[in-house]
C-alpha cells in the first residue's frame, strides 16, 4: 500500500525516485474505495490449476478484488469438467454484450505456440478480445503466448520458433529498477520458462515497448506496452513448485523428447524434490500491477477506456 508524505518533504522525492509507492494528501483525500474487478481469460487446458495460481496472486494485497473467469466463446475445453465450465466461467461474447467494464484482465498461455498465430482456431476472437480491452480494461496482463498474441496484434512483432524448448529456472536482470512493477524486485532473480519459441529484445524495443525483465539465456521475459496500458510476461512466475515437474514428468512418460528444467531440481535429479526460489517475486510483480491498478484506475467504471 502506498504511503502519504506531504508533497514538499524531501522523502517525498527522494522515495519517488527510488519507487516507493508515494502518494500526496490531496491525492489520498480525494480517493474513494470500492472493488477492483480483475478478469481472468483462461485458455490454458488445466482451468482449475490456472484459475489457483493467479487467484492466490492477485488476492494476496489487502485491496478487494472481484475475481472474474472468461473463457473463449466457442472454444470447448478438453481437460476441464463442463459442470466446472458452466458454472464459474463466462464466454466472452456474454461479456462484451453486457458492456461491462474491468480493472485488470490477465490474459494467460496456451500450449499451442508452435502453431502460427492466425492458424489458432479462435483467433478472430481473441483479437475482438484485445481490441474490446482498448475501451473495456484499464490494464491488461498478457502471459506467455497470451502476452506474445498481444504484442503481435498491436505492434505487429512475430514469434520466432526455438531449436530446443527453453526449459526450466533461468537467471533474469531487472533492467528497470525505477519501473513500479518492479518495486522491491532483486538486481537479478530465478524465473521458470517453459517454451518453444520467443520474441527478440530489438523488435519489441523498436515498436516502442520498454523491457522490464531479460535474460541473457532466454531473451526478454517482462515488457511494457505504454501505448496499449498493458504488461507481457513471457514466462511463469506464476508457477507452483511443482509445475515444471509435471510437465517433465508427462512428457517423459509419453516418450516425447526432453530435457530435465535447467536449474530447478537439487542437483539436476529428478529424482529430488525441486525447490521454489521465485515465488516472492511472483507476489511483488503481481502485487505491485494490482497496486498500480489502484492508484491509476477511475472510482466511476464508466470512465475506463474513455
Amino acid at each position: 500500500m502506498p504511503i502519504t508524505l506531504p508533497e514538499n518533504l524531501p522523502a517525498f522525492d527522494k522515495l519517488s525516485q527510488e519507487g516507493v509507492m508515494v502518494m500526496s494528501p490531496s491525492r489520498a483525500q480525494s480517493q474513494e474505495i470500492r472493488p477492483l474487478r480483475i478478469a481472468l481469460l483462461n485458455l490454458m487446458p488445466k482451468k482449475i490449476q490456472t484459475e489457483n495460481q493467479f487467484a492466490r496472486l492477485i488476492g494476496a494485497t489487502p485491496l478487494q478484488i472481484d475475481f472474474q473467469l472468461i473463457k473463449m466463446s466457442d472454444h470447448v475445453t478438453r481437460n476441464t469438467a463442463a459442470e466446472h465450465m458452466e458454472e464459474f466461467y463466462r464466454s466472452f461474447s456474454e461479456v462484451a454484450a453486457s458492456g461491462e467494464k474491468f480493472d485488470g484482465l490477465i490474459i494467460t498461455g496456451a500450449p499451442i505456440e508452435q502453431i502460427p498465430f492466425e492458424e489458432v482456431d479462435y483467433w478472430g476472437e481473441l483479437q475482438q478480445v484485445f481490441a474490446w480491452t482498448q475501451s473495456h480494461v484499464f490494464s491488461t496482463f498478457g502471459v506467455c503466448w497470451g502476452g506474445m498474441a498481444m504484442a503481435h496484434y498491436f505492434h505487429g512483432v512475430a514469434k520466432h520458433a526455438l531449436d530446443h524448448k527453453a526449459f526450466g529456472c533461468f537467471r533474469h536482470r531487472n533492467c528497470a529498477p525505477a519501473s513500479p512493477y518492479l518495486r522491491g524486485f532483486s538486481d537479478d532473480l530465478l524465473i521458470p520458462v517453459s517454451r518453444w519459441t520467443e520474441m527478440k529484445r530489438p523488435e519489441l524495443e523498436t515498436a516502442g515497448m520498454v523491457t522490464l525483465l531479460h535474460s541473457d539465456e532466454t531473451g526478454p521475459c517482462l515488457v511494457e506496452d505504454r501505448a496499449n496500458r498493458a504488461l507481457y510476461v513471457f514466462n511463469h512466475l506464476e508457477y507452483d513448485s511443482t509445475t515444471l515437474k509435471e510437465e517433465y514428468d508427462r512428457d517423459v512418460t509419453s516418450g516425447k523428447p526432453i530435457n530435465v528444467p535447467a536449474n530447478y531440481y537439487p542437483d539436476d535429479d529428478p529424482n529430488q524434490t525441486p525447490t521454489n526460489r521465485w515465488k516472492s517475486h511472483a507476489h511483488l510483480l503481481y502485487g505491485n500491477w494490482i497496486n498500480e491498478i489502484y492508484q491509476g484506475t477511475p472510482y466511476d467504471m464508466a470512465e475506463i477506456g474513455r
